[in-house]
């Protein structure tokens, strides 16, 4: 459907990607990945045809309507969100005035016989056709779909679109591409603003709308759910393959293996046969055997292995002044905006050291906490902030509010002050910006990754002890997301901080933090260890029996039944004594209990499970 032919991007004497070919066939649904940097939006942006390549085309048929969502955009005020939204059919009502304007013309001429009038005939039943093809009589219905979709409430629909932060506005941009139902959807980190209910909707639009898509993300959970092939541009070149991301990582590991043990064994061969020819070249009795196989070392056709990004960030903190036991002590703290209650009766403590997860929808109240912790606006009931607490702040929009013309250099010495003034190129050599081009670029030519890293280092120029971080793995790529991991893992313990972190990666923060707080309809439902929460939010149970009949009268007498040609069992969560009782009776009937596995349930699952509308 569109064919990428020999596309290549230099600039500055530098080349980002060259030689690049494709084919995006329809139905295609493909996960652009690549490191930060690497030329993912650039790619996006010549596919969108936002920019033009240095060498190389891009064709695609006439007809094909392609849609672009950047990750940086802003909705124009002065409507509704509704009626914003509804301007992805301003095409047909366009089409529909232009329709009502040659009828009109019709009626009133009266050359009937003309060529013109015949043209003008044409002209209209053709549009008309057209227009009646396209199914838009339930638009309303398609707008209110989409928008309570992606997580936008019926009372939003009237207010204004200045009301909504850039997030939000976002949303409604990706609301209006959907609906205009493009043959191609080209989407640039589409989950950055979304919570986790909002990604499960886009994840199943997406699949059942069964049209070519290409996405950028860095949310990997994401991207496997919703893509059947994989590109990833690195090092300048493409690798293209027929799987989702984490099959391809697996296919492409198992290919440098085999690339690697081919190259090790003809280089082996190569040196055998080098030094046969130097031990034989002056004997006589050799000779051909000597020339047959300089002729063969010739003709020979060297092997290569694919070359590896290996670079990657060192992230680290300097040591934190000490703070008091306690940095944070909320008692009955809540907010209100006149009759709209954000949060109330908040009452948690948080120690030294504490790892803290704040986890809710959008719009339950989990940034308004973050601005009572900062002091940024007033509250009722008493938070209490320990002895020389200072805070570190690092917002979602962080990368947005710098300044474009700066360059990456002078983004930080304008702002580093005292000894550290010393570090600064250590500092950018350890998020991938040491060399001098890289510290010499503009911000407004990163990639959003890259400006996330670019806030990250600000963030570092003054030692902090208590760090609050918010949607700190945006924009990254998988392996800065895996480094961002360690060190928020390994911060308390390095430099005596305490981090309180807020994400929509819910599977990635399960793997940073001890301690979480789930936020919802103005509740802290929960705020503790990870471990209680699972352990009272119990998995399934699996049994493996030897006989399985045998078990099948005591399970029905359980309420539990069990297909007699399999050997496990599968049961629901149980309290730990009825479930030591039922394996006792299974043992006592003979069933054999060979092996008893509990599952425990993920962070996701707990979180949509406490939060569903029929736990309410």
């Amino acid at each position: 459907m569109i064919s990428v032919d020999g596309l290549a991007v230099e600039f500055g004497g530098t080349t980002l990607f060259s030689d690049i070919s494709f084919v995006i066939n329809e139905k295609d649904r493909i996960a652009l990945m690549g490191k930060n940097g690497a030329g993912k939006s650039t790619l996006l942006k010549i596919l969108a045809g936002a920019r033009q390549p240095t060498r190389g085309k891009v064709s695609a048929p006439k007809d094909c309507v392609v849609a672009y969502l950047p990750q940086h955009l802003m909705t124009e005020d002065g409507r509704t969100v509704f009626d914003e939204t509804a301007q992805a059919f301003s095409h047909l009502h366009e089409m529909e005035a232009q329709i009502e304007k040659l009828n009109k013309e019709l009626e009133t001429r009266t050359d009937y016989e003309s060529d013109s009038y015949m043209a003008l005939i044409e002209e209209v039943s053709a549009l008309s056709e057209k227009f009646y093809s396209i199914d838009a009589t339930n638009y309303e219905e398609d707008v209110e779909k989409a928008l309570l979709g992606l997580g936008f409430t019926r009372s939003d629909f009237q207010r204004q679109t200045s009301d909504f932060s850039g997030g939000w506005r976002m949303r409604i941009e990706l609301a209006k591409l959907l609906l205009q139902k493009p043959d191609v959807l080209l989407l640039d980190e589409p989950t950055n603003h979304l919570d986790i209910e909002s990604i499960q909707w886009l994840e199943d639009f997406l699949i059942n709308n069964g049209k070519a898509g290409i996405v950028i993300s860095h949310d990997r959970k994401f991207v496997d759910n919703i893509t059947t092939r994989t590109i990833e541009v690195t090092m300048g070149r493409i690798y293209d393959y027929k799987v989702n991301y984490s099959q391809y990582l697996q296919l492409r590991k198992d290919r440098r293996e085999q690339q690697q043990k081919a190259y090790d064994e003809q280089q082996k061969f190569i040196a055998e046969t080098k030094e046969f020819i130097e031990r034989f070249k002056g004997t006589y009795s050799k000779t051909l055997q000597v020339q047959s196989r300089v002729k063969m070392l010739e003709k020979l056709e060297l092997l290569e292995v694919d070359e590896e990004d290996t670079s990657a960030l060192r992230l680290k903190f300097p040591p934190s002044p000490r703070s008091g036991s306690y940095p944070v002590i909320m008692e009955g703290v809540g907010k209100a905006y006149g009759e709209k209650v954000v949060f109330r009766n908040a009452n948690l403590t948080i120690e030294r050291g504490d790892k803290v997860a704040f986890v809710g929808k959008n719009g339950e109240g989990k940034s308004t906490l973050v601005k009572c912790i900062m002091k940024e606006i007033e509250h009722d009931g008493t938070l209490t902030l320990g002895h020389n607490v200072q805070i570190g702040y690092f917002a979602q929009n962080q990368a947005s509010l710098m300044d474009e013309n700066l360059t990456v250099f002078q983004t930080i010495d304008d702002v580093a002050k005292g000894d550290i003034r010393n570090k600064i190129r250590d500092l950018l050599g350890a998020f991938m910006f040491g060399g001098p081009e890289e510290s010499m670029k503009k911000v407004k030519v990163l990639s959003g990754g890259e400006r996330t890293r670019l806030a990250m280092i600000k963030l570092l120029l003054e030692p902090v002890n208590l760090l609050i971080l918010d949607e700190p793995t945006n924009g990254l790529d998988p392996a800065g997301i895996q480094e961002m991991r360690t060190l928020i893992r390994n911060m308390p313990a390095a430099t005596g901080a305490t981090v309180l972190i807020s994400s929509h990666l819910l599977g990635e923060m399960e793997q940073m933090v001890e301690q979480v707080g789930i936020i919802d309809h103005g509740h802290i439902l929960f705020e503790g260890p990870l471990t209680e929460l699972q352990r009272h939010s119990r998995g399934n149970v699996t049994l493996r029996l030897l006989d399985p009949a045998k078990a099948a009268p005591i399970l029905r007498a359980n309420g539990l039944t069990a297909h007699s040609d399999s050997c496990v069992v599968t049961l629901p969560p149980l309290q730990d004594a009825l479930l030591a009782d039922l394996v006792q009776k299974l043992a006592a009937c003979g069933a054999g209990v060979v092996e008893l596995t509990p599952h425990t349930k993920t962070l996701e699952e707990i979180f949509l499970s406490l939060t569903s509308e029929e736990a309410d």
